[in-house]
């Protein structure tokens, strides 16, 4: 198996003996900044306690204006799912990312109100608050993101139990 991972393993275990050897899992699923200190980012905490089959990640906004943070629940599906949204964003598309989901969801506007691209972050069912962050990524942020998510896969996902 991939790793060398065997079922039955203890696979915090050998996360940890992987990092310590210099082997540090991807943390950054999404990470989109720009040169005015705005940013939005998810970021991959690790295998959550509560559910064999989740990630524990967080959503992470700073600008000079308003920082924040929320919790969020990955699991395989929203992995695929942020798959086709980085395809429908590739093809020109505006997407909802966990759009009637519990807990937060982003969207992202290629352009946005400001005629720039603007993430939004909307927690509807839990503060009530959105977010929206104007800023312009690099040319190369969805190529980048395709291997960001192709690297949280390939580490996580083998040890979620389904």
């Amino acid at each position: 198996m991939k790793d060398g991972l065997r079922s039955g393993e203890d696979h915090s275990v050998l996360a940890d003996e992987r990092a310590a050897m210099g082997d540090s899992p991807p943390w950054e699923l999404i990470s989109l900044a720009d040169d005015e200190g705005n940013s939005v980012s998810v970021n991959v905490l690790g295998r959550s306690p509560r559910w064999t089959a989740g990630l524990d990640a967080e959503i992470v906004v700073k600008t000079p204006f308003v920082s924040g943070r929320i919790d969020l629940a990955l699991y395989v599906a929203r992995l695929e799912s942020w798959a086709d949204a980085l395809d429908r964003l590739d093809a020109g598309d505006d997407v909802a990312w966990m759009e009637m989901c519990s807990g937060p969801s982003i969207f992202i506007q290629l352009t946005g109100e400001r005629d720039c691209p603007e993430v939004v972050v909307e927690d509807e069912s839990g503060s009530m608050v959105t977010v929206r962050v104007p800023l312009v990524p690099p040319d190369d942020w969805i190529a980048d993101h395709l291997q960001r998510l192709r690297q949280v896969m390939d580490h996580w996902v083998p040890m979620l139990a389904g």
